[in-house]
């Protein structure tokens, strides 16, 4: 199938360097919130990319739960096809595809795990399906049937259906430590607006980039 005729045009504001803040994450905490008061749907959904030993590249959708200086953090079980990704190689790439804004966010970093007060904070906050649903996965393992899974969350209803469903010891958060964020704005004929952020020890680089 030949879509090479899809094209639209990206009319849009211009992104100018005495716009941006000089911190990226507040600069990625103003475009967030525009994206939430735009109504895009799930602004926090992000692509994360990582790659392990064999560096065979890696893609998913997880959402962001949390984000400060310290850098963007997502939850997920240890034992998943990402977490040894992560193992073997720490470093990972973030993006954040704004397309109702015309707008992407990028980050690139190092992974490191959040505490486990940090895990614990979050598990307890979210609803007791997903707190069961946690024990129940072996994450990226092959299962023959749902009919499988559907029995293990029986038992996990019944196992835990006297007070709190704690916290596995095999599921919790990581912490993208930003190193690159790029800011890319959609502009008219491709000649699109672009400014990446580099860590330089305590401060950031900031530069346009060409589009």
């Amino acid at each position: 199938m030949d879509i090479g005729d899809m094209r639209r045009d990206f009319e849009s504001e211009g992104l100018d360097r005495e716009a941006l803040s000089d911190d990226p994450v507040q600069q990625f905490e103003t475009w967030f919130s525009h994206a939430r008061e735009a109504g895009i749907l799930e602004p926090n959904a992000m692509s994360l990319a990582t790659a392990g030993a064999n560096s065979m590249p890696d893609l998913r959708t997880v959402l962001l739960k949390y984000f400060d200086e310290r850098g963007f953090v997502f939850y997920t079980n240890y034992e998943s096809r990402k977490a040894h990704e992560i193992a073997e190689n720490p470093r990972a790439a973030l993006l954040f595809p704004w397309i109702g804004l015309n707008r992407q966010v990028c980050i690139q970093g190092q992974v490191e795990k959040v505490s486990k007060t940090e895990s614990l904070t979050y598990f307890a906050s979210r609803p007791r399906g997903s707190q069961i649903g946690a024990w129940v996965s072996e994450q990226s393992k092959a299962i023959t049937s749902r009919g499988l899974l559907e029995q293990k969350v029986a038992e996990m209803k019944r196992k835990f259906s006297k007070g709190e469903v704690p916290l596995p010891g095999f599921w919790g958060g990581y912490r993208v430590v930003p190193e690159r964020i790029e800011f890319w704005q959609g502009r008219p004929s491709r000649l699109h607006d672009r400014f990446e952020y580099v860590r330089k020890g305590d401060d950031w680089l900031i530069q346009r980039l060409q589009p």
